[in-house]
């Protein structure tokens, strides 16, 4: 027999369940505006006691209202809010089997790609997918095996908030740790999201596949080409993650197809700068920008990048010298069409001088002692110094010290790396300046 006072509680919660039963959009909002104040931060063992232990009674009338309603986005909010008190409670793996059980990981997947939900619904949405993949192993292989990884990532790519998309990272960085069957699939998406126009989702995606490559421990062939074109971002954040990744992949298998397409990007190719401008840059009454911005972006950024490397590793410093870097990034400064080329690739190169003898013998000898000396003087300065033929020479410059490196001491410490039989492909400047002295010549 029950007591009286567990009878007025039963009595209560009917009173409940039959008031939300009849309630319309606006009263079910109020009584849910209600729930929410009075509930947050309860237990699993509070909430039962709360509803007489009858919460799952209303937490399965919640899941039914979503399934109806989340098309519509109407109270979407406070729904989910509500959904999850009953999630993240202590001791709540009950409520959490029972949100499963009626397809609530697939309803919250489908509502990241509805267009006519507000991005507000869309966060509460990842805040409860969180909650799952925090409660162990089996519940992130779920959200995965219901092609969550996906739904997720384009999700991430879409979004205009960044507080949002910094909660789809954390959400990203949960399925990646303690998921070893899907691990690799997460891994994936996020390569996948380098190319997207989103520079935040750009930024996160870098930070979380470092933590993902240090669990898997192998590389993805794409991840090479994916992190370069990177490189071309005009946001110095992004910028700053993928040179934090590359320091991280040169110590993969990927190591050397990593160096060999920074060196590539130092000289753009003929296609690359010879395309043509638009029409509005041609016209006189705007600002003349070059149309190859991003190219040359890209090759300020490997100029950089290289640096990082060399400074870092005198191993990873000599393998680059192997790959004619010398030759690339004199070439690099005389590009006159982009100061921070030559910023950045005169700061790395003064600094393969003073660790290399080999390497200040043959620019010295390039450059001839005029050039030289103004470039020791101030190296991060020099493109304001030089005058154009200053920049022709540097453009048009033909060192090579890979043959000398064997006479240096310098060892080439994988056979792999081609010793100066690849020539990178000339970039515009330096074609030019060639024909120039061709055509004179005749």
């Amino acid at each position: 027999m029950t007591s009286i006072k567990e009878q007025a509680a039963i009595s209560r919660l009917l009173s409940f369940l039959h008031d939300w039963d009849n309630a319309g959009k606006v009263a079910r909002s109020h009584i849910l505006d209600s729930f929410i104040k009075a509930n947050q931060g309860k237990t699993a063992p509070e909430l039962e006691q709360e509803f007489s232990q009858g919460g799952s009674l209303f937490l399965v009338r919640l899941t039914t209202w979503l399934r109806l309603i989340y098309m519509t986005g109407s109270c979407l909010d406070k729904l989910l809010k509500s959904i999850g008190i009953f999630l993240s409670a202590v001791s709540s793996n009950r409520y959490l089997k029972e949100f499963l059980e009626v397809g609530g990981v697939l309803t919250l997947l489908e509502i990241l790609g509805m267009e006519k939900i507000k991005e507000e619904d869309k966060k509460e949405s990842i805040r409860l997918l969180q909650v799952i993949a925090n409660t162990g192993r089996k519940y992130k292989e779920l959200i995965c095996e219901s092609y969550g990884v996906q739904s997720i990532a384009e999700f991430l790519a879409k979004s205009k908030s960044e507080e949002t998309q910094e909660e789809v990272q954390i959400l990203m960085d949960s399925l990646v740790h303690g998921n070893p069957k899907y691990q690799n699939q997460v891994y994936k998406g996020l390569i996948a999201l380098l190319p997207c126009a989103s520079p935040k989702a750009q930024q996160l995606s870098l930070q979380t596949l470092r933590t993902a490559q240090s669990i898997i421990g192998t590389t993805h062939p794409s991840i090479v080409d994916c992190v370069l074109k990177v490189l071309c971002t005009m946001h110095l954040e992004v910028q700053y993650e993928a040179i934090e990744l590359i320091k991280d992949l040169v110590n993969y298998d990927v190591c050397q197809a990593l160096l060999k397409g920074l060196v590539a990007l130092l000289i753009p190719s003929v296609k690359e700068t010879s395309k043509p401008q638009p029409k509005i840059l041609n016209d006189s009454s705007v600002p003349q920008f070059t149309a190859h911005l991003p190219v040359f972006l890209q090759q300020a950024a490997a100029a950089k990048a290289i640096g990082v490397l060399a400074r870092s590793n005198t191993s990873v410093a000599e393998e680059l010298l192997h790959q004619r870097v010398v030759h690339s990034l004199m070439a690099a400064m005389g590009n006159t069409d982009h100061s921070n080329s030559q910023r950045q690739a005169s700061l790395t190169l003064e600094y393969l001088v003073q660790m290399f003898p080999v390497v200040e013998e043959h620019v010295r000898r390039s450059m001839g002692e005029g050039l030289y000396q103004l470039f020791l003087s101030n190296a991060e300065d020099l493109y304001m110094k030089i005058d154009s033929i200053q920049a022709d020479i540097l453009a048009a410059n033909k060192v090579n010290v890979s043959k000398a490196l064997c006479f240096s001491g310098v060892s080439h410490r994988n056979s792999s790396f081609p010793r100066g039989a690849h020539e990178p492909e000339r970039p515009a400047y330096v074609t030019y300046f060639q024909k120039e002295d061709t055509e004179g010549k005749e």
